[in-house]
C-alpha cells in the first residue's frame, strides 16, 4: 500500500484533502502532519521564507520519509520555495506543492485572465510565480474569510470568497482559481456567483500525486 504524507500548515486543509483521497484514491495510506504555527509565524515575523522556515520544512519532510512515506503533498500555498527545496532534497519520491496540478490545468487550453483568490495574504505573494511566465492573473484577497472559517462561520467564509469571484468576473476574468485547500468548500458558491469555471487544488492534487507515484513505481 502506498504511504502518502500530507503536511499541513492550516488545520482547515486537513479535511478537504482527506475527503478527496477517500473518494478518489482510497487505497492510499495517509499520514497527516499538522503544524499550524507555520502560517501564524510567517504572517507575524515579517521575515518571509527565511532559513529558519526552510529548516522547519526540511525537518517535517525528513520525518515523513523516515516513517516510510513514498510521496509527500504539502497543502498550504504560501510556502512554495520551501517545498521546492524539499523536492530537491528528496528527488527520489514525488514531492508536490499543492497547486501544481491546478496551475497546469488553468494554463492549458483556455486564454483570458485567470482570477486567483486567496484568504491568506502571503499566498498572493508566493503563488503567482508558480504560473508560467506571461500568464494573465488578477489577484483577490477575500478579507475576513479565514477569520470566519476559524470562527466556524462557514457560510460567511464561502460568501466572502464568492463575492471576490463575482468581482473578478467584472474585471474580465474568464475562470477562477481558489488558491488554498481550505477554500475548496466555496467552489459551488463561486461558480454560482460568477458564472465562470472554478478550479480548486484538492482533486487535481490527488490525481497528480497518484499518477506520479504510480509512474515512479513502474520505473523502479
Amino acid at each position: 500500500m502506498t504511504r502518502i504524507a500530507l503536511i499541513h500548515a492550516l488545520s482547515h486543509s486537513v479535511a478537504p484533502i482527506n475527503e478527496a483521497f477517500a473518494r478518489d484514491w482510497p487505497q492510499a495510506q495517509r499520514m497527516n502532519l499538522l503544524d499550524d504555527s507555520l502560517s501564524a509565524d510567517l504572517a507575524r515575523s515579517g521575515r518571509g521564507l527565511d532559513a529558519a522556515m526552510h529548516a522547519r520544512f526540511a525537518r517535517l519532510a525528513q520525518y515523513a520519509v523516515d516513517t516510510g512515506a513514498q510521496g509527500i503533498l504539502f497543502t498550504c500555498s504560501a510556502f512554495g520555495p520551501c517545498i521546492e527545496a524539499v523536492a530537491r532534497q528528496h528527488a527520489g519520491i514525488p514531492v508536490l506543492k499543492p497547486n501544481e496540478a491546478m496551475v497546469e490545468e488553468a494554463t492549458q487550453g483556455q486564454g483570458g485572465r485567470l482570477g486567483l483568490i486567496a484568504t491568506f495574504a502571503p499566498t498572493l505573494a508566493s503563488m503567482p510565480p508558480e504560473f508560467p511566465a506571461g500568464t494573465a492573473l488578477e489577484l483577490a484577497l477575500a478579507e475576513g474569510a479565514l477569520d470566519a472559517l476559524n470562527a466556524g462561520d462557514t457560510q460567511r467564509h464561502d460568501a466572502l470568497i464568492a463575492a471576490q469571484a463575482a468581482a473578478l468576473r467584472e474585471r474580465g476574468c474568464t475562470r477562477i482559481a481558489l488558491a488554498q485547500f481550505s477554500m475548496a468548500r466555496a467552489r459551488d458558491a463561486c461558480a454560482q456567483a460568477s458564472g465562470l469555471p472554478v478550479l480548486t487544488t484538492v482533486d487535481s492534487a490527488v490525481r497528480a500525486l497518484r499518477r506520479r507515484t504510480t509512474q515512479g513505481s513502474a520505473s523502479a
